[in-house]
């Protein structure tokens, strides 16, 4: 080793920190997203007039024209498609804006309501409808989308509780 010199990799400039974070969560809502699209695929080809009884959550398929809970099931498929769309936008700044500070447990709930909006948004753009598989005859019908949207939001409320969103600020080295 020479004078100077150090073995100790340099941290990483911010600019490519935020980068990486911005990248991770945008490929784990996609990941996400693919999950959800995958089940509603394979529902739409094995549940049609054959759900399955699995309690206490059986696979039933069905389609929802609306928003959750069937909100705005009578609106026009074209309002309901841009309200989807301008929401899953939001989300999507939101989450782009969040990734170079916030912690990683905000990051993962963000990506998971980002890849569960998306979903919908990509199942909903093909007919309209969004597929739903998921029934405890309890609850209205939902599926894996809104299952990562609703435990998204539950971890975001739990996690404000908890402490603060964003990374300490770096503090240059003191002499």
């Amino acid at each position: 080793m020479t004078a100077g010199r150090t073995d100790a990799r340099p941290a990483a400039p911010a600019a490519g920190r935020a980068a990486r974070r911005r990248i991770w969560l945008l490929l784990a809502a996609g990941v996400l997203a693919g999950i959800d699209i995958g089940a509603k695929a394979w529902a739409q080809n094995a549940l049609v007039d054959a759900p399955i009884e699995a309690w206490p959550v059986n696979l039933q398929l069905a389609f929802n024209p609306g928003m959750a809970f069937s909100f705005a099931a009578d609106a026009p498929a074209g309002v309901v498609i841009t309200v989807a769309g301008l929401i899953t936008a939001a989300i999507a700044v939101w989450a782009w804006r969040s990734a170079p500070t916030a912690r990683l447990p905000w990051r993962a709930a963000i990506a998971a309501i980002l890849g569960g909006a998306v979903a919908n948004v990509i199942d909903r753009a093909g007919d309209s409808v969004v597929t739903d598989y998921l029934h405890t005859g309890w609850w209205p019908t939902f599926n894996l989308a809104d299952v990562f949207i609703v435990l998204g939001g539950i971890s975001i409320v739990v996690l404000s509780f908890l402490g603060s969103e964003h990374e300490p600020a770096e503090q240059p080295p003191s002499d």
